[in-house]
């Protein structure tokens, strides 16, 4: 008799509470977060990425009220990271800070990668992008980048380009300019960019391709020149640097980007909490000078908005792939 109460008393509870809107499911989105998250960063530590995820970490901890951990998962140009969070439960609690290389040039430059870049992932946000910059040593006599062209095209094959390694975005920016450019340039990959650009300062390779981040002091110390910033818009960083299509190579534009996704499923409410709670974060005044530091330009965005976003990324690396029959394997 009593069993049959409780079994009928529960049986009515969860009814009432279904009917109200208040299933189990929705109450523990609704408590979300209630224990430590984990923040994929697929990348070593002191990098770029490594720097904005302890920054999102710090920030997130506060609003969320809980702790935000970083765990570098490194390798693979950030793809074994990203499979880790791809096979992670969708629950709110296992997070990655993605990029350019582990959700567009990666999956474009091999025949197979252990995750889709856009099934297997939930969007967050795009948090920004970092233009990259065409330098040439002081040794050298390019003062433009036509001038450049006109070398490369003169002796095909000839002239180096140092980058931070197969695959990044500093190697695919090369690999666009010889496809626009027509200007065929011999890629030299290192295992990262400090001894890529130091090859450069060195006078051991002509040009590289980096990012901002890690040029700016080399350009301001006199060390490289810069001839081109990668992006659309100038970059406020090096405001008198043209920019590539400024230069003479028209529809060039690249930057190497980072964003923030969770597994696909994750909830549609802690996707869209995690959007708009980032959103407030990077507009802090706070942090203007650091996201400058690291030459980061965000614009506000949605999920689904970064979602297309990152169908546009993926189909225009594979048509460079394609084209200048660029593979990783």
């Amino acid at each position: 008799m009593l069993r049959r109460h409780l079994l009928h008393w529960a049986s009515s509870a969860l009814a009432v509470t279904t009917v109200l809107g208040f299933s189990p499911s929705v109450q523990a989105q609704e408590a979300w977060p209630n224990k430590p998250i984990k923040l994929v960063v697929p990348f070593a530590a002191g990098g770029t990425s490594d720097i904005l995820g302890r920054l999102l970490s710090d920030k997130l901890r506060l609003v969320l009220g809980q702790n935000v951990i970083v765990d570098n998962r490194a390798g693979a140009g950030g793809v074994i990271g990203a499979d880790v969070v791809a096979k992670s439960a969708p629950d709110g609690y296992t997070l990655l800070l993605g990029t350019i290389a582990s959700h567009a040039i990666n999956p474009a430059l091999r025949t197979k990668t252990p995750y889709d870049p856009l099934k297997d992932f939930a969007p967050v946000i795009l948090l920004g992008s970092i233009p990259n910059v065409l330098l040439v040593g002081t040794d050298q006599p390019y003062k433009s980048v036509k001038e450049l062209i006109a070398a490369a095209k003169a002796k095909p094959d000839t002239i180096g380009f140092a980058t931070s390694g197969q695959g990044s975005s500093q190697h695919m920016s090369g690999e666009l300019f010889k496809l626009l450019a027509g200007a065929d340039l011999a890629h030299v990959p290192y295992k990262g960019s400090a001894p890529a650009i130091q090859d450069v300062i060195g006078h051991q390779v002509p040009t590289s391709f980096e990012t901002v981040t890690v040029a700016l002091p080399h350009i301001q110390g006199g060390k490289v020149r810069a001839l081109a910033v990668t992006s659309a818009q100038r970059s406020s960083a090096l405001p008198n640097v043209p920019t590539m299509q400024e230069a003479g190579v028209p529809g060039f534009d690249v930057s190497s980007w980072q964003a923030l996704y969770a597994p696909a499923g994750t909830p549609a409410a802690i996707v869209q909490r995690l959007n708009q709670e980032v959103e407030k974060i990077l507009a802090q005044p706070e942090l203007k000078p650091r996201l400058e530091a690291l030459a980061m330009i965000h614009q506000p965005n949605t999920p689904a908005q970064f979602a297309d976003f990152n169908r546009q990324e993926l189909a225009k690396w594979g048509r460079v792939a394609r084209e200048g029959k660029v593979s990783l394997e």
